[in-house]
């Protein structure tokens, strides 16, 4: 009676299959897991050969896939070879293959989502040093993820038995409570999409939002990070910046400077003609700036008022404060050649001393 239980343990351990069968699955797993990991090491040797720009795009995907390909592949194929050499119920064999798929399925996102990245690094690599792609790589590759793994859990889902036209109408009921719940997250979401598709800005331009100026340093799913002048992270919402009325400044072919020289009333009218034609040739000798106009504009309460208006041109190469200051320093230097005096705001008060000072 013993030794009746003892084989009976033994059979169900075994699932109905013997030692040697058991040991015959075990050799057909190891040899085709070991042969595969084999195969991709020597792939992988000799993967910086095969992804070169000299090879076509096919092989070079190719070669970058098998290079990225994980043990969860080599383990599922492994498990299916495995099974073959074995007898399992039904129900057994049902449970064996799910996992297997479920492996699958795992490589199959892993190999979907780097193919979307090739892609984009490809694209990205033709344009040369270009900072489009640099805010807008994490929003595609965000969103691209969350329709592979979707799409991948579904078809998991249909193998394992499940109404799928069912779970995706209740999907759809509780799709809009989600929806409701989340909308402030989902409405940063889209504005990342809206970003990364229409390209307001990107990576290294200055912007002016409303009362914030800065430096953009990254653009993410929820939120934009830009680096302030005095050094301080500014965060900002993706859909508060989409509200607002941006001013980018890093697109900006050339920037104005409009300066306001107070000259004195004092000053003998034949040097006032010439302080136009003075300041246009002070500006021209920049060869980064672009002269507009210099005009006497006002006849002002204590001083004439000149304005001078130039550009710099390419202001990313050559800074805006740069250019003020040398055509400031020359400015300087003519006038005091010139004997011209600049004006101080002043108040001239009359003291008519006829009038009685009143006794205390």
């Amino acid at each position: 009676m013993l030794a009746f239980t003892t084989s009976l343990s033994l059979h169900d351990l075994l699932i109905g299959n013997s030692p040697t069968d058991w040991l015959i699955a075990a050799a057909v797993g190891t040899s085709v897991w070991f042969g595969l990991w084999v195969v991709r090491k020597l792939i992988a040797a000799r993967y910086e050969g095969y992804t070169a720009e000299r090879n076509p795009t096919p092989i070079r995907l190719l070669a970058y896939l098998v290079g990225n390909t994980k043990q969860v592949l080599f383990l599922a194929l492994a498990l299916d070879a495995a099974q073959e050499a074995l007898t399992f119920p039904p129900r057994t064999q049902h449970i064996v293959s799910n996992i297997v798929l479920i492996l699958i399925l795992i490589q199959v996102g892993l190999w979907a989502g780097r193919t979307v990245r090739f892609y984009l690094t490809m694209k990205e690599s033709e344009r040369g040093p270009d900072q489009v792609f640099a805010g807008s790589l994490d929003i595609i590759n965000f969103v691209s993820g969350m329709l592979i793994w979707s799409l991948l859990v579904l078809v998991a889902l249909e193998n394992f038995g499940v109404n799928i036209t069912a779970l995706l109408a209740g999907l759809g009921v509780g799709g809009v409570a989600v929806a409701l719940a989340l909308q402030n997250v989902l409405g940063d979401l889209f504005a990342s999409l809206s970003i990364a598709l229409d390209k307001p800005f990107v990576v290294g331009d200055s912007l002016t939002i409303d009362t914030f100026i800065g430096k953009v340093e990254r653009i993410g799913i929820k939120t934009t990070r830009l680096r302030s002048e005095s050094g301080e992270q500014i965060i900002l919402s993706n859909a508060d910046i989409l509200k607002s009325r941006v001013r980018n400044n890093g697109r900006a072919p050339e920037l104005r400077a409009l300066a306001t020289i107070r000259v004195a009333y004092s000053t003998p009218l034949g040097k006032l003609k010439a302080i136009p034609a003075l300041l246009e040739s002070i500006v021209r000798e920049h060869a980064q700036a672009r002269f507009e106009r210099c005009h006497l504009k006002t006849l002002g309460d204590s001083s004439l008022l000149f304005e001078l208006s130039y550009f710099v041109r390419q202001p990313t190469l050559n800074p805006l404060l740069d250019l003020q200051q040398s055509v400031n320093f020359r400015i300087l230097d003519e006038f005091k050649g010139l004997g011209v005096e600049f004006a101080y705001p002043a108040q001239l008060v009359v003291l008519d001393r006829r009038d009685p000072i009143p006794q205390e």
